[in-house]
C-alpha cells in the first residue's frame, strides 16, 4: 500500500488543532466566568478589584484581580498565549495540507469559478488576511466605543464574507475559509494587543513607571470578543459532517443563523455568570436553531415524483460520478482509500450506502466535490426517484 502522508500529516494536524483549540477555548470560557464572577475583597484591599474562593478538585483556591497591576511584580507569572498560536498555527497547517495542496478536490468548484491550483490558493489567503484588515479597521475606529453597534457590524460583514465565499469556493471551501477569517482574528487579538499590552504593563511596572489602564481595558475588550466567536467558530470546525447544511442551495444563510444562536447562546451564559439569569437568550439561540432546521426543509431539493428510476440507470451514474473515489481502489488522485471507507464498488454496497447517497448527493449536492465530474439535476433526480422507491436492486 502506498504511503499517504497528507492523511497522515492530516490527522496529525487535526489532532493537534482540536487539543490545543480545546485548551485556548476552555481558556477564554473560564476566565470570561471568573471576571464575572468577582466579588469586591472583604476587607478592602488596596488595587484589588476583585476576588473568587473556589473548590475544585479537592482544594481551595483564591483567585484576585487587580484593577491595574499588583504593587509587586511576582516570581511566577503564567503567560496565556501559546494556545491561541498553537491553535491557530495548527489550523492554517491543516488549511493547507487539506484545502491548499489538494485545492482541485476539496477548493475549486469549476462551476462556480474556474480557479488555477495557484489562483485558489491566492484567493482564500487573500480572503483571510482582507478579514483580519477590515476586523482591525474597526477596532481602531470610534466603533469600538460602541460595542452593539461594532458586534452588528462585524456580524454583517461575516455574513457578507459568506454569501460571496460560497460563490467562488467548493461549500466546504468556503466555510472553512469563514472559520479562517474567525480565528485569524482571534489569533490576532492576542499577538497584536492582548499580550502586548500586556508585555507593556509588564514592563513600566519594572521601570516603575506610571500603568496606563487603557491597556487592561482594550485587551479584555479584545478578549471579550474572542469569548462571542468561539461557538460559531467551533461549528465551522465540525461544519463539514453536515451536508444538509453545506450543501444547501442557503448555506450562507443557514450559517449566519447558526452562528448568531451560538452567539446568543454565549450571551445566556455571559450574563448568568453575573448572576442575570437571561433565560430569553437561551430562547433565541434555541429558535433560530429551529428556524434553520425549518428553511433547510422548506427549501431542500426533492426527487420528482413518478416511477423510480431502475437499478441500471442508477448504477451508470455512480461509475460516471461516484467510483473515482468511492472504490476499494480510487483512481481519483485526492484519494488513496475510500472516503470514510464507503466503497460502491457492488450493487449491494451501492444499496447499503443509498441513504448516505441521497443525503450528500441528491438532497445537498455536496457530493461529487466540486462536482468536477458534470453531473445534472436530471441524474440527481434518478438517484432520487431510485432511493425513494426502495433502493432495489436485482
Amino acid at each position: 500500500m502506498a504511503y499517504d502522508l497528507a492523511a497522515w500529516l492530516n490527522l496529525a494536524l487535526r489532532w493537534l488543532h482540536v487539543v490545543a483549540g480545546v485548551s485556548w477555548i476552555g481558556a477564554s470560557f473560564y476566565f470570561v466566568w471568573l471576571d464575572n464572577n468577582l466579588a469586591p475583597p472583604d476587607p478592602p484591599r488596596e488595587g484589588v478589584k476583585g476576588e473568587l474562593w473556589a473548590v475544585h478538585g479537592g482544594g481551595f483556591y483564591q483567585s484576585q484581580k487587580y484593577l491595574v497591576a499588583p504593587p509587586q511584580m511576582p516570581e511566577h507569572l503564567h503567560w496565556f498565549k501559546w494556545e491561541a498560536y498553537t491553535t491557530w498555527l495548527s489550523g492554517f497547517l491543516l488549511l493547507c495540507v487539506l484545502y491548499y495542496w489538494a485545492a482541485p478536490v476539496y477548493l475549486i468548484d469549476t462551476a462556480k469559478v474556474d480557479f488555477t491550483h495557484l489562483g485558489a490558493v491566492a484567493a482564500g489567503i487573500g480572503c483571510i488576511l482582507g478579514g483580519l484588515g477590515v476586523y482591525e479597521v474597526l477596532c481602531r475606529s470610534p466603533l469600538a466605543e460602541r460595542p452593539r453597534l461594532f458586534a452588528l457590524l462585524w456580524y454583517l460583514i461575516l455574513v457578507g464574507a459568506a454569501f460571496g465565499l460560497t460563490r467562488i469556493f467548493s461549500d466546504r471551501g468556503a466555510f472553512i475559509h469563514v472559520g479562517a477569517i474567525i480565528g485569524t482574528v482571534m489569533a490576532a487579538n492576542v499577538l497584536l494587543v492582548i499580550i502586548p499590552n500586556q508585555r507593556k504593563v509588564v514592563a513600566a511596572m519594572l521601570a516603575g513607571r506610571p500603568i496606563d489602564p487603557r491597556l487592561g481595558a482594550t485587551g479584555k475588550l479584545r478578549s471579550v470578543h474572542n469569548n462571542y466567536m468561539t461557538l460559531p467558530v467551533i461549528f465551522i470546525m465540525v461544519s463539514n459532517h453536515y451536508p444538509m447544511v453545506t450543501g444547501h442551495s442557503l448555506n450562507w444563510l443557514l450559517l449566519a443563523l447558526l452562528s448568531l444562536a451560538g452567539v446568543s447562546i454565549r450571551h445566556f451564559f455571559n450574563v448568568l455568570h453575573t448572576g442575570v439569569a437571561r433565560h430569553d437568550f437561551l430562547f433565541y439561540g434555541a429558535m433560530l436553531f429551529v428556524i434553520t432546521a425549518i428553511v433547510a426543509t422548506e427549501v431542500h431539493p426533492e426527487a420528482p415524483g413518478g416511477p423510480p428510476a431502475t437499478f441500471a440507470l442508477v448504477e451508470g451514474v455512480v461509475n460516471t460520478h461516484c467510483v473515482t473515489c468511492h472504490s476499494p481502489r480510487p483512481t481519483h488522485k485526492g484519494f488513496s482509500a475510500p472516503p470514510n471507507g464507503a466503497a460502491f464498488d457492488t450493487p449491494a454496497h451501492i444499496q447499503k450506502y443509498a441513504p448516505r447517497i441521497y443525503e450528500m448527493a441528491v438532497a445537498s449536492h455536496a457530493m461529487p466535490l466540486g462536482n468536477e465530474t458534470g453531473i445534472t439535476d436530471r441524474e440527481r433526480a434518478e438517484l432520487g426517484s431510485w432511493i425513494k422507491g426502495g433502493a432495489k436492486v436485482p
